[in-house]
């Protein structure tokens, strides 16, 4: 039996989540298929995790556009949706002649975007705003700052769903046809689906769906990036981002802190064709190490305590040069959007994206407004972030805020429990880990990962082989050590 939906939205990263939450504002049945076990599996949670000022990109694309308006909107975005944010500033640092011309350029290319604050500054005045920088001078764009990209994707899906929105994961699309009476038919690895409209926001799988829906001639390469995570214990040492100067495609090896106090070192950018494949070589550490040591010297391996990487889509053309966001509305394509190419800064750009998305099907049909709709989020409380006096408040009136599952971040079994049972009913150890940072520690769950699993096990009546970590096939267990 077929679902019916006025809009199927493919694909549940930021971008998708965003549009979802986006259309919720209308009277509108709208569905939403992500081929993941949850929202957050790809570039959405693999990134720098900067909100960032659009200094950056060319005049007049949709990446400067959008971005400006995502970094000048964004307080008033995370109040909504109850997310970590901080505008920090972040600094571009020189050292040479030619890097001073270059970061005089940059703050004339991001004035005319509509970027706000940029100035050039010092040495004197870098130590002031990072003590530990290696530098001479630096362009500071004071409302550059950083998110959490797991809660910030997490809360747009959520908020989605409070409004109506049906998500669907572990649905990879695998056909697209237009039926005679002009609505589509979707088919997925597990499910049908019927819709009068399809928005593509698929990422890295974006061009393959627009050639099921009938547009061709997209070109597409993939950047990966890699990224060393640093213990809690630098972080003090790097207040805001400190980036090199760009180049004109490449914003360089950077370091990042995070919302909870760690520090991430990277991206390099190695073009790649597999988008699947997520291991970290070891010579790929030791240059981003090298290479941001000469910006910050503090990496140590010492302080090491994980490392990921993430691959960003690049729409190419001919020449090989990476374009801007496509958010288009094609005539061989009716009742679709189709967006592609939407890499950095997807995660600053993600809700005028979607507005500009919805206004594409608001010009082609008239929508009428959900009066009910709630833009208002609450995530889940962090026992680790509360007073004293409230933590007592809260365990006398919850025995499981008094029981510590994860050591290194003090999670509780409470905080567990509310992840378990998410809106989305998303439940891998991948979505307890970025719905409450257990695991994300300087133990890497070694003490609380079998813990965590058994909750999952006993709350969702599930077999221990039946537990995945992360995608299909990551199973934690395949059988009994012992009979």
């Amino acid at each position: 039996m077929k679902q019916k939906y006025d809009v199927i939205v493919i694909g549940a990263g930021v971008v998708g989540s965003a549009v979802a939450r986006e259309l919720a504002r209308y009277k509108l049945k709208i569905g939403v298929l992500e081929k993941n076990g949850d929202v957050c599996f790809e570039a959405s949670g693999r990134n720098s995790a900067v909100i960032h000022g659009g200094f950056a990109y060319d005049l007049g694309t949709l990446k400067a556009a959008c971005c400006v308006e995502g970094c000048l909107e964004f307080d008033q975005l995370a109040r909504e949706l109850d997310i970590p944010f901080k505008r920090t500033g972040k600094v571009l640092v020189g050292n040479t002649e030619e890097d001073y011309e270059s970061l005089k350029r940059t703050i004339k290319n991001g004035k005319i975007n509509g970027s706000v604050g940029l100035e050039m500054i010092d040495e004197k005045r870098l130590k002031e705003l990072v003590p530990a920088v290696i530098g001479k001078f630096a362009m500071f764009s004071p409302l550059s700052g950083i998110v959490d990209p797991f809660q910030y994707t997490i809360a747009l899906a959520e908020n989605a769903a409070m409004n109506g929105v049906d998500f669907y994961f572990n649905n990879e699309v695998i056909d697209i046809h237009r039926e005679a009476n002009g609505t589509y038919h979707i088919k997925t690895i597990q499910n049908n689906f019927n819709t009068r409209w399809v928005v593509n926001c698929a990422g890295l799988g974006s061009v393959k769906i627009s050639e099921m829906l009938g547009i061709h001639g997209y070109r597409f390469g993939g950047t990966k990036g890699d990224y060393i995570v640093l213990d809690k214990r630098v972080g003090p040492l790097l207040p805001m981002p400190v980036y090199p100067v760009p180049s004109t495609t490449y914003m360089g090896i950077h370091v990042t802190p995070t919302m909870d106090g760690n520090v991430t070192v990277g991206p390099n950018a190695d073009y790649v064709e597999d988008f699947a494949y997520y291991g970290v070589p070891q010579r790929n550490m030791d240059y981003l190490a090298e290479d941001a040591s000469t910006l910050w010297p503090h990496i140590h391996k010492s302080d090491y305590i994980s490392n990921y990487s993430g691959i960003q889509p690049k729409w190419l053309e001919g020449n090989d040069a990476i374009k801007d966001f496509v958010i288009e509305a094609r005539d061989e394509a009716p009742n679709t959007i189709n967006l592609v190419g939407i890499e950095s800064p997807g995660l600053t750009s993600a809700v005028p994206i979607a507005r500009r998305a919805v206004r594409l099907l608001a010009d082609a049909e008239r929508l009428h407004p959900n009066k009910d709709f709630n833009p208002i989020r609450k995530g889940i409380l962090r026992f680790s972030e509360q007073s004293d006096e409230e933590k007592a408040r809260l365990i006398a009136k919850n025995p499981d805020y008094g029981e510590i599952i994860c050591r290194c971040e003090t999670v509780t079994k409470a905080e567990i429990l509310q992840a378990v049972h998410n809106p989305l009913g998303v439940d891998t150890m991948m979505s307890i880990k970025y719905r409450t940072r257990s695991m994300m520690g300087r133990c890497q769950g070694g003490y609380c990962q079998m813990r965590i699993a058994e909750i999952i096990q006993e709350e969702l009546d599930l077999n221990a082989n039946e537990v995945l970590y992360g995608r299909s096939g990551s199973n934690m267990f395949t059988g009994k050590v012992r009979g």
